[in-house]
């Protein structure tokens, strides 16, 4: 497995820890021939699908995983593969970084203040989440609360500049098919606290507790090019891309 499927896989097995986290509320995995499938128990089109791994893909095995749960879905494909199904939807621009191949490190922020997240700070973390990705904080409560309360599997971090949280993000402990690895994602942060390096900070203190923990690589993908700048100041490298393809 050469690095960009390595990172790819990784990506997959964070979605697989989603889907095995949410098993009590709907949740589920699968697998059919050339593809991974996850359902996370919310009804909401890119929190249901699959990754695929092989062109010749038993996509009839798909539709009859997800027909099941009433749930619309998508694939998540290597864009190198060519593929041929459904319509393309977005993509994602994958990003990693291999254990003990660090960046920059990020200057310490005045007045910000890293913890990890629990229970009752579900209302701050939603709305931090709410305002930076434009989100309806009504069904992101489906999505971030179980994270909230999963042990060792998902770690959730809010950031607070002088006692106001600002910022949030989380990362997935995995330990699957790409071996001991960490997914990072919803790292947000509001519109007033941009600038300040708490994005770099935050993605930092995230990736500390990872190596810690034995990770030997990262995952994330970018959003936009001034993020993939700030993951690339931490030694993120360009992994290639998924194509998230609908209606299949």
């Amino acid at each position: 497995m050469d690095l960009p499927e390595r990172v790819r896989t990784v990506h997959a097995d964070a979605w697989e820890a989603q889907g095995r986290l949410r098993e009590r509320s709907g949740g589920a995995v699968g697998e059919v021939h050339g593809v991974r499938l996850v359902a996370t128990g919310i009804a909401a089109l890119e929190l249901n699908g699959g990754d695929v791994t092989a062109a010749d893909a038993d996509l009839a095995g798909a539709r009859a995983f997800f027909a099941g749960r009433g749930v619309d879905w998508s694939l998540r494909v290597p864009a190198a593969m060519g593929w041929e199904h459904g319509r393309r939807f977005r993509s994602l621009r994958l990003m990693g970084l291999e254990a003990g191949a660090h960046g920059h490190r990020p200057e310490p922020v005045p007045g910000l203040e890293l913890r990890r997240a629990v229970g009752h700070d579900i209302d701050a973390v939603l709305a931090i989440d709410a305002i930076a990705f434009g989100a309806d904080p009504g069904p992101q409560g489906a999505w971030w609360a179980p994270m909230l309360g999963a042990g060792e599997t998902v770690t959730v971090v809010l950031a607070e500049l002088r006692s106001e949280p600002v910022a949030t993000g989380y990362a997935v402990h995995t330990d699957g098919r790409a071996g001991p690895a960490v997914h990072l994602g919803g790292i947000g942060v509001l519109p007033a606290a941009r600038g300040r390096g708490i994005a770099s900070a935050l993605s930092a203190w995230l990736l500390d507790e990872a190596w810690r923990r034995g990770a030997q690589l990262a995952e994330l993908h970018a959003d936009s090019t001034a993020a993939a700048r700030i993951y690339a100041r931490l030694g993120f490298f360009e992994a290639g891309a998924l194509d998230v393809y609908v209606d299949v």
